[in-house]
């Protein structure tokens, strides 16, 4: 397997990965970018432009994995203030705290097909170094309880795949934890 940011030399590999639904229900990852009202204002063609503008100006807005040269997974992450959703202080889940540096990983896509092959657990590892090789002090992720099983939910990851990865509970709404990890010589 190899694991390499969203490139615009990469856009057409994204494309066959997402198909004609862009992921998850025409989504094309901008549901946090957006935020609520926004995303549902938004077509679906307008997501998808978005993601690429944000590609074609070289934001790299997440990492997409391969498998013998096809493209099998995505995983979203980036700064913080990338994302609205994320930013709104009426977001109980994802409200941002006073951390520096933070960044998010906030997606992931793996076709039916490809699940259960240690994807999603590969594209978080390469995340967490991509995002610290670009500056990131820590990375958040919102995963879902192991108890909340149910594909429509675990596009965020689980909280067990983020704890194999090194990260950490510091706070929780609900079933949602909000997991930390801190680059070490930030502490």
């Amino acid at each position: 397997m190899e694991i390499h940011p969203l490139s615009s030399g990469r856009w057409d590999d994204l494309l066959a990965l997402f198909g004609s639904n862009g992921a998850y229900a025409n989504c094309w990852c901008t549901w946090w970018i957006l935020g609520g009202k926004s995303f549902g204002e938004t077509k679906a063609g307008d997501r998808r432009a978005l993601l690429e503008k944000l590609t074609v100006e070289g934001k790299e807005p997440g990492l997409i994995a391969y498998f013998d040269a096809a493209p099998v997974g995505w995983c979203a992450v980036g700064p913080r203030e990338r994302y609205a959703k994320m930013m709104s202080e009426r977001a109980k889940i994802f409200r941002p705290d006073d951390a520096v540096g933070n960044w998010v990983i906030n997606c992931f896509f793996v076709p039916k097909e490809q699940r259960r092959n240690g994807i999603a657990m590969s594209l978080l590892d390469a995340a967490v170094d991509f995002a610290f090789d670009r500056g990131a002090a820590s990375i958040d992720g919102y995963p879902m309880d192991d108890s909340s099983r149910g594909a429509p939910s675990l596009f965020v990851g689980t909280a067990s795949m983020f704890e194999r990865a090194g990260f950490v509970e510091i706070s929780r709404v609900r079933q949602r934890p909000r997991m930390r990890r801190v680059r070490a010589h930030a502490l």
